[in-house]
């Protein structure tokens, strides 16, 4: 006999496989609201995030996720109350944009409108820059950036007119969530720009110390964690390759950073009100309530961070204690729902 909370071998086994979770849904008890989850998600993270560990705590607490089939109207399934997602096929986008008009009580995270705005680099910054954040706690800024659409022999004259100052960080403009649109290089010469592969953003690189603060965001939620990033520039022997360095994904979990030896003030973490301020203004300009944000912290400016990258619905699987989170905001979207009915909003 099962106890009520614990995941089968079954359920268990469809997880790590990333396929989608045949779980029953749990029996809710006196006064409490079953909570049915759709998910639509690729199976990389189904694996990552549908973990065990995730799965129980939410039968405990009366979730049901149920895998949404691609294949069939979106309509015909369900009822959902929430829906998470992470497709990135417009054909998917449209038919999600057309549920949440047909079914306005049903919460998607996020809009698919506002989850394109992350997809592309040129973008995404954008309302980053446009913030002022400079108060006692600290600066938040961008790095100076520039977009190349085509024609790499053309780089060198568009980086001179934009004023900007090797090295240079080459981003693939397009982030699609595979693994290709997260890999870097490090432009240090400038007979290496016309090596470059368009279409990309171009930004210029800022010493950190080599440590890279990912700040994660659930809802009004905020956890951050350090990881390792590309180290100072100084500390390449320059002369021994063609003038470009290139990385694969950076900050990922392997390249934890959390108990190893680093200058304390290098890993000292950003200050909370300042992160709790930045996570309030991109949420309200994003509309978004699930993404990270990429910080680092310029070497030598105990003050001064950059905001390097933002995406949508990250690797939460790697944020420690991420299924309490994750599982009461769900039951707090719902609580704010009937809230909301109740006095007849």
């Amino acid at each position: 006999m099962r106890v009520h909370g614990e995941v089968s071998d079954d359920e268990e086994a469809a997880a790590a496989a990333g396929e989608p979770v045949p779980l029953t849904p749990p029996p809710a008890s006196a006064g409490q609201q079953r909570l049915v989850v759709g998910y639509a998600l690729t199976k990389k993270k189904v694996k990552s995030f549908l973990q065990p560990k995730l799965l129980a705590l939410a039968r405990k607490k009366g979730i049901h996720f149920a895998s949404i089939d691609e294949t069939r109207p979106l309509s015909e399934q369900g009822p959902f109350d929430i829906i998470l997602h992470k497709l990135t096929s417009k054909e998917w986008q449209q038919v999600l944009e057309d549920y949440r008009e047909e079914h306005p009580e049903v919460t998607v995270l996020d809009p698919p409108n506002a989850i394109q705005h992350l997809h592309n680099r040129q973008s995404m910054l954008q309302e980053v820059a446009d913030l002022n954040l400079s108060n006692g706690y600290g600066e938040v800024c961008t790095p100076r950036q520039l977009v190349i659409m085509k024609d790499p022999s053309s780089i060198p004259d568009a980086v001179a007119k934009a004023g900007l100052t090797l090295p240079l960080v080459a981003k693939p403009l397009v982030v699609d969530g595979t693994s290709k649109s997260h890999e870097l290089s490090l432009a240090y010469v400038e007979s290496s720009l016309p090596l470059l592969d368009p279409p990309l953003v171009l930004q210029e690189f800022v010493n950190h110390g080599g440590i890279l603060f990912k700040v994660y965001i659930v809802g009004e939620t905020i956890r951050v964690v350090r990881r390792f990033s590309l180290p100072d520039v100084n500390t390449y022997d320059l002369g021994n390759n063609d003038g470009i360095f290139r990385f694969p994904r950076v900050s990922c979990a392997t390249n934890n950073a959390e108990d190893a030896d680093v200058d304390p003030s290098i890993a000292e973490l950003p200050p909370k009100p300042l992160l709790e301020k930045l996570g309030k203004e991109l949420r309200r300009r994003l509309g978004l309530r699930l993404f990270n944000i990429d910080m680092i912290r310029e070497h030598g400016r105990k003050d001064r961070y950059y905001v390097i990258d933002i995406n949508y619905f990250p690797g939460y699987g790697k944020m420690p204690g991420y299924e309490h989170i994750f599982t009461d905001f769900l039951l707090s979207l719902v609580q704010s729902k009937y809230k909301m009915l109740l006095s007849g909003s």
